[in-house]
């Protein structure tokens, strides 16, 4: 507000020429309170925009031109247009010296800038130091943009000058200083809790105003804790009384009222202190009833200040005289012709009922005038007061007339909202089970879907359990009454779901109970409904229920079972539905008709539905079986904390008792891997560029497949060699590894099979009010004779409430049965492989670059080569099979295609990137047999069955180290060629 006056002030000062507004800028305001539609004035704004981005830009700008733009960008910014391109002329303005200029600055800033805006660490330094000014004008600027600027993260910034200004010698920095703690408090209430102390000195402050600004941070906590300022009655009290005496300066007089606005929070606060607390609230009655006969009730101002008295009186310990007053207060609000007034008046006399039921019934004629009202609000506000002093011998007509009003109006919203008062009223003080079942019909019928679902899970419970009296006749006749009153309403068009879900279960509970309809006939209405209902899966859904118990029941009487041909029909469409739900429900239905009478009464017992049912949630019944699968090798289950909780690798390590972890010279070679099982492997840390991390082997599968894997199409050529991400653990979300199918070769060669998956369960308004305001006066007019009727209906009979407990109702524990989904992830790793070697699970060493294999025979035609496909990465002009001369070593002969047209038995597997953090250059550490002789790669046939030769291993040796492979086992220049 206070920005806004300085708004107004600086426009009017310009329109005077007081600061030397231009001329221009005055046309821009009056042509845009002279625009005549909204798009006329966004075309002037739009063009005003782009003047400004062109002047203001410009070099050498006079300060009060400058100040000018920084006005006019207010305005537009008012207008509801961007101005963010001058967000930062205005901020520069808060650093300049003149006064007046930094306080515009300031005002813009606060009106441009939010609190979590990249601009305001630009003005935090610009805070502090105007903070420690000498001029208190400067203070109060800086003040005020601390109240809307400074967010919890800079609080800390500025808490020690602000805290310290508590003590300045000017009234308005020490009241703006206990609004910015205020603030602080809101914002992080945990950076102020120990300044809290300030507050309680300053409500003793000698200036008023910054006394009255103590008592908002001061409400504000005494509503979070009420006790730790009990202490403070006495003042409050003691300030209020000199407030009411008019010991307060003039000033702070509004309509020739003393601070009435100091005087509604005084009494706010002392409400919150005296509730439920008699001695407090005796010091409280003397102050507050000299506020009632004191108090000037001809303005606006002054109502305000007895209806926060009548809230006061309603709050704290309770007092005769008090009330009469208020009662009186009350009187004079409900007979005014204002509406505003009769609404303040129906709203405290829904106070004070809750004290004394006999005030209504003081101003029943006002009520019925109230409800009678064509303001929309006020009405509402009525309906409230009815709903408060509903007891059971008004109640018939006070529903009867929210029935009505409901059916009258188009909100959604409040309709709903009446729907469930209604229910709520019909369960305490229904006179009669008849009167409640029509009056649940009429609700449900006509606000449709818009009752809540838990209105009809109540109404079904209340059938149920009855009225909680031990009254098994009177229960009887109201499932009697409700089963009529809905076999009369079924076959009505277009009923709302919810309404028909409860027809459902309440005919399928209760429908042949007493013997009045028979089975047949209640299964063929279930039937009607189910077929002109088929769209509505849910109300089948209750309906083949509803059958299932029929049926069931009369299994149980041992009478003969008589299926309509609708029925059997039905049962039959919804065994071949799409919905699972449906189909579970039509083929127990089958199972439960074709049960004996011994089962039927164990599984579905008679009016059973509010029986306690037992859960066994250690589910003991299933021990033996447990028992005799554990000893026939099954697994044991595993709790589902231990289950997702695995995520550190040495847990899957320590699983595998078989991992090879040694790197000797294994005379084994692989077999090709069998393409219908995915072989999976421990998640293992990724290896930096410059080491090789050697591979755990886990247990083999020893099976050998009869074909060889297809080579894909996507798996050729250069694009695909890509990193694989198996086993590498997610940084975000929940732990666990990516998953991967496992990757077959694009060759007859050999390779090592490696995925790991991992499954993981994941668990699958607006209301408008029409208010019309009347201000012509009612005539006095001779009260009718159907108002007095009217009246004596509402107001009549006992006052004292008959609300039924609801408490007596017998308590229906709905349990269900908790089903722990099992979900197992599995960590298998299998390779394909002959004659496997198991080693101990020991430390691995290093891998060693003689580690060489037994050849194969490849048992398919060859394939594209993946390491034909890197050759564009080396130099074209080298042979790739031949080494020697002035030619450098070429690492790719290791790998050459025999000139027979198939890879030679003792091709090593092709290079496979995979995330698993596999040997990069398994050619080294599997390598074949072949001997290469003066660049040639010979093939030895009698070496397949036969362990390698030491010559050909040091001749390969010597090969390696002159192609420039590094003590650690990595060809650096591969290594460069592969990843740049």
């Amino acid at each position: 507000m206070e920005q806004l006056k300085t708004i107004g002030r600086e426009l009017a000062m310009g329109s005077q020429g007081g600061f030397g507004q231009s001329k221009e800028f005055l046309d821009l305001v009056k042509s845009i309170g002279e625009a005549r539609s909204k798009a006329e004035e966004d075309r002037i704004v739009l063009r005003e925009i782009e003047s400004l981005k062109r002047r203001i830009v410009e070099p050498g700008i006079p300060k009060r031109k400058m100040k000018e733009y920084i006005i006019r960008l207010v305005y537009v910014e008012m207008l509801g247009h961007d101005a963010s391109f001058g967000y930062i002329h205005a901020v520069k303005m808060t650093h300049d010296d003149n006064l007046v200029l930094k306080r515009t600055g300031y005002l813009a800033v606060t009106l441009f800038l939010n609190e979590d805006h990249d601009l305001i660490i630009l003005i935090v330094n610009t805070i502090q130091k105007d903070l420690k000014s000498d001029n208190y004008l400067i203070v109060c600027a800086a003040l005020n943009a601390v109240c809307k600027l400074i967010n919890e993260e800079t609080i800390p910034a500025v808490l020690p000058q602000v805290v310290e200004l508590l003590g300045h010698s000017k009234e308005a920095v020490r009241k703006k200083a206990i609004m910015a703690l205020h603030r602080f408090y809101h914002k992080s209430p945990s950076s102020v809790s120990h300044l809290l102390s300030n507050f309680r000195k300053k409500l003793c402050d000698s200036d008023p105003g910054v006394m009255g600004a103590t008592l908002c941070p001061l409400f504000d906590l005494i509503t979070n804790d009420a006790n730790s300022y009990k202490d403070l009655v006495v003042s409050f009290v003691s300030i209020l009384k000199q407030v009411a005496e008019h010991r307060l300066p003039k000033a702070y007089d509004y309509h020739q009222l003393p601070a009435p606005f100091i005087q509604i929070r005084l009494l706010k606060i002392l409400a919150l202190l005296g509730s439920g607390d008699k001695q407090a609230s005796e010091h409280m009655y003397t102050v507050v009833g000299d506020i009632f006969r004191k108090c000037d009730s001809s303005s606006n101002i002054g109502n305000a200040v007895l209806y926060e008295c009548i809230c006061c009186v309603s709050s704290i310990h309770l007092n005769p005289k008090l009330l009469e007053a208020a009662a009186d207060v009350i009187a004079r609000f409900l007979k005014s012709d204002s509406h505003n007034l009769k609404y303040m008046g129906i709203d405290a006399l829904g106070r004070l009922i809750k004290l004394s039921p006999e005030i209504a019934e003081q101003h029943q004629l006002a009520v019925i005038d109230c409800l009678e009202d064509p303001d929309d609000t006020l009405k509402r506000k009525t309906f409230e007061l009815l709903y408060k002093m509903t007891k059971s011998s008004n109640v018939e007509v006070i529903v009867d007339r929210m029935i009505d009003y409901m059916i009258s109006i188009n909100d959604n919203h409040y309709k709903t909202e009446i729907a469930s008062r209604c229910v709520e009223l019909a369960e305490q003080f229904a006179p009669s089970n008849h009167w409640f079942i029509q009056t649940m019909n009429k609700v449900f019928e006509h606000a449709g879907d818009l009752v809540n679902i838990k209105v009809a899970h109540n109404l079904m419970r209340l059938i149920a359990e009855g009225f909680g009296e031990d009254d098994d006749t009177a229960d009887s006749q109201l499932r009697s009454s409700a089963v009529e009153s809905y076999l009369h309403i079924i076959g009505e068009p277009k009923l709302p779901s919810v309404f028909l879900q409860v027809i459902c279960w309440v005919l399928g509970e209760y429908g042949t109970a007493d013997g009045k309809f028979s089975a047949s006939y209640i299964t063929g209405k279930l039937c009607d409904v189910a077929e002109s209902y088929s769209s509505d899966e849910t109300v089948k859904g209750y309906a083949v229920t509803a059958l299932m118990k029929i049926y069931a029941f009369e299994i149980a009487a041992g009478r003969k079972l008589d299926i309509l041909p609708e029925c059997q029909s039905l049962i039959e469409e919804l065994s071949a539905s799409h919905s699972t739900d449906l189909q579970q429900r039509a083929y127990e239905l089958q199972a439960v008709i074709g049960l004996d009478v011994r089962a039927i009464g164990s599984i579905m017992p008679s009016d059973a539905s509010c029986e306690d049912i037992e859960v066994d949630k250690s589910l003991s019944f299933l021990n033996g079986y447990v028992e005799k699968s554990l000893e026939k090798g099954a697994q044991p289950y595993i709790p589902e904390n231990e289950r997702f909780g695995m995520v550190n690798i040495s847990n899957f390590r320590n699983q595998d008792q078989l991992e090879v972890t040694s790197h000797g010279l294994r005379f084994e070679a692989y077999e090709l891997p069998k393409p219908s099982v995915q072989s999976r492997t421990p998640p293992i840390s990724v290896a930096s560029s410059t080491e090789l991390v050697p591979v755990p082997e886990p247990s083999y599968y020893r099976e050998t497949p009869q074909t060889a894997p297809v080579p894909s199409s996507s798996d050729t050529g250069p694009s695909g060699l890509k990193l694989r991400l198996d086993g590498v653990q997610k940084k975000w979300g929940r732990p666990t590894y990516s998953s991967s199918s496992a990757s077959t070769s694009n060759s007859s060669s050999l390779k090592v099979v490696n995925g790991a998956t991992q499954v993981d369960g994941v668990s699958s308004g607006n209301s408008k009010t029409h208010e019309t305001s009347y201000d012509s006066r009612r005539p006095q007019v001779e009260i009718s004779e159907e108002k007095q009727k009217l009246a004596a209906s509402l107001f009549g009979g006992s006052s004292k409430t008959e609300r039924r407990s609801s408490t007596g109702h017998k308590v229906a524990k709905a349990s269900s049965h908790a089903s722990e989904k099992l979900h197992t992830s599995k960590s298998t790793t299998i390779y394909s492989t002959d004659n496997a070697v198991e080693k101990p699970n020991l430390v691995q060493p290093p891998p060693d670059l003689l580690d060489l294999g037994e050849p194969i025979v490849a048992s398919s035609a060859p394939s594209v080569d993946p390491f034909r496909q890197l050759e564009g990465l080396l130099d074209s002009a080298q042979d790739p099979g031949t080494f020697g001369g002035t030619k450098a070593p070429d690492f790719m002969a290791l790998y050459a295609e025999t000139p027979a047209g198939g890879r030679s038995a003792g091709v090593a597997p092709p290079l496979s990137l995979n995330r698993d953090g596999d040997n990069l250059i398994p050619g080294l550490s599997n390598a074949s047999s072949n001997t290469v002789h003066g660049g040639t790669t010979v093939t030895n046939p009698s070496q397949i069955s036969k362990g390698p030769n030491v010559k050909e291993a040091l001749e390969k040796d010597a090969l390696v180290r002159q192609m420039g492979v590094t003590p650690s086992g990595q060809n650096p220049n591969l290594f460069k060629d592969l990843f740049g």
